[in-house]
């Protein structure tokens, strides 16, 4: 009662400047409160949210009625009214912050030190939606693809040679980095990813005016007649997506990959001579060398590799001289082959104009495929990480077989305890991978006629899984499996309590008789060996040959001569 009285008591202001801000204090706190408790009481949601209160909407449509009454009073709350309310923060920018940029919709701010223009920024307004721009990679394709068209075009007699020289200067500063923070677009964005490509337009043409001694915003340097000639965000961001694709997997998984393959293998040679109890159902079952368990690991990411390479052969094709539905309209005939290989040239792979631009704009069956691959490769790594988290369960109650390394404390309340973090982060990722992975198969299945629309979520989920198995891979490697040790006390322990060696005995004593030995053997809680030779069904000699371990790791049936 007392803030109402202050208000209408203020006295350089007459009766009806003071109803007035009443009107406006009461719209203001209103609306503070509604968006603070989200009408709970109404709609008996604790969650806050105004789903389940009819009422709001109606209140909002009233007070936003209110909004010019109140922006012409002027009226600010104070803490003088209400002490607990802090000052309303400036919003408005200072002349000297921003600058005006123009499109085809009108002009637009953009601040004033920012090399993108007005149709980022209208993408910035547009999609607040994640909060997650496109990465290193799918940048430094854009640059790749704007500094190939540029060299083609001004080859081609299309640009002028100095515009194309400071194109290309700053398209190369994107390609190394540079103004990655030129690049906040959302990834949730217009299917085409129109919004990125003329990212990459504005961020390039401004850069480029910048480097001829122009002003940034000036178009000296035309971000569409310039940097886009003969292009169209239609076949410029699936060929984006197809460069980074293939750099991602050639230059960052593969070789990550086979640094997990190597490791693998080494460890395989080094854990070859221990024999242990092997495990199907998690049930006891014949022995196995450690070292074949880890061989096999070794071919799972071996054929990972192999995968991922044979991913590549669709992707190398580039939709770059489509255009707008893929029939080429406004573009060189002989753009697309000049391009490439200054794409070529940059990358160190080898790309070839598509067989179809309209497939290829259409449609984005390659990259769902090559992702198919990286999905099976985090398989691989999930059923590798939890294998040898199962061996190093313990240390006292558990497999026991393996001593895992100790890379960071485990728990905030059980001293001593160390647990399997790095293999537990290598099956998050997966489940990541396998997200990513229903989200592009999505994706990739969907768009209409012309144009698949789904095209930056596409980029961002696969160039996300390679980053991710990538890292995966070299800390799995390094931070763990290189640092795995055997407990050779233990597997040999278990491999002579192991029931399953009397799996060897059926060719000599017949199944009917194994069985009866091994269910003697449960029971009394001696060796298969003992109960065997106690039954009279081998001799000793018989049953050492027949019963041993290191000779069942082999193929071969060990009752033969």
């Amino acid at each position: 009662m007392k803030i109402v009285t202050n208000l209408l008591l203020v006295r350089d202001c007459n009766l009806e400047d003071r109803t007035v801000r009443l009107i406006c204090w009461l719209q203001n706190w209103l609306c503070r409160f509604v968006d603070t408790v989200g009408w709970r009481g109404v709609s008996g949601s604790d969650s806050g949210s105004y789903g389940g209160c009819r009422l709001y909407p109606c209140l909002r449509a009233g007070f936003g009625a209110l909004q010019p009454l109140r922006k012409w009073v002027g009226f600010t709350p104070s803490p003088h009214f209400f002490p607990d309310m802090p000052e309303k923060p400036e919003t408005e920018d200072e002349p000297d912050e921003v600058r005006i940029e123009r499109d085809s919709l009108g002009e637009m701010s953009v601040p004033v030190d920012a090399y993108w223009g007005a149709q980022t920024q209208r993408a910035i307004e547009n999609f607040p939606i994640s909060g997650i721009p496109f990465g290193r990679r799918f940048i430094r394709a854009l640059g790749i693809v704007k500094k190939a068209a540029a060299r083609a075009n001004a080859e081609l007699g299309h640009l002028e040679s100095p515009v194309a020289e400071a194109i290309t200067e700053a398209a190369e500063e994107v390609i190394g980095g540079e103004h990655d923070d030129a690049f906040p677009v959302d990834v949730f964005q217009t299917g085409s990813g129109t919004s990125s490509n003329m990212n990459a337009n504005e961020v390039i043409a401004n850069r480029a005016a910048e480097l001829r001694g122009e002003s940034i915003g000036d178009r000296v340097v035309h971000p569409n007649d310039h940097v886009n000639f003969g292009q169209s965000s239609n076949d410029v961001i699936p060929t984006a997506m197809h460069v980074a694709a293939v750099e991602a997997l050639r230059k960052d998984l593969i070789p990550a990959l086979t640094t997990l393959e190597e490791t693998l293998q080494r460890k395989a040679s080094d854990f070859d001579s221990v024999i242990k109890t092997g495990r199907t159902h998690l049930q006891d079952a014949t022995p196995i060398r450690l070292g074949q368990e880890f061989d096999g690991y070794r071919t799972q990411i071996t054929h990972g590799i192999e995968r991922a390479e044979e991913s590549i052969g669709h992707l190398s094709e580039l939709a770059l001289g489509g255009t707008a539905v893929g029939t080429g309209l406004n573009t060189d005939p002989r753009f697309p082959k000049r391009a490439i290989e200054s794409i070529n040239t940059q990358t160190g792979c080898t790309f070839q104009p598509a067989e179809s631009t309209p497939a290829a704009q259409a449609a984005h069956d390659a990259m769902g495929a090559a992702h198919g691959a990286l999905r099976t490769v985090a398989g691989s790594l999930n059923k590798i990480a939890n294998d040898l988290r199962l061996l190093a369960s313990g240390p006292r109650n558990g497999i026991g077989e393996l001593e895992q390394p100790e890379n960071q404390p485990g728990s905030s309340i059980m001293p001593g305890k160390v647990n399997p973090v790095i293999a537990e982060a290598v099956n998050q990722v997966h489940k990541q991978v396998v997200g990513n992975d229903a989200a592009i198969a999505a994706g990739a299945a969907e768009g209409q006629l012309e144009l698949n629309l789904y095209k930056p979520v596409i980029a961002h989920n696969f160039l996300q899984s390679a980053r991710l198995l990538t890292n995966a891979a070299e800390v799995f490697a390094t931070q763990f499996v290189e640092k795995l040790e055997v407990n050779e006390d233990v597997c040999e322990t278990q491999v002579d309590r192991s029931l399953a060696l009397a799996t060897a005995l059926n060719p000599a004593i017949g199944y009917d008789k194994a069985s009866e030995v091994a269910k003697e053997a449960l029971q009394t809680g001696n060796s298969i060996r003992r109960v065997v030779i106690e039954k009279g069904y081998l001799t000793e000699a018989e049953a050492e040959d027949v019963l041993d371990p290191e000779a069942m790791t082999e193929r071969a049936i060990l009752s033969d001569e």
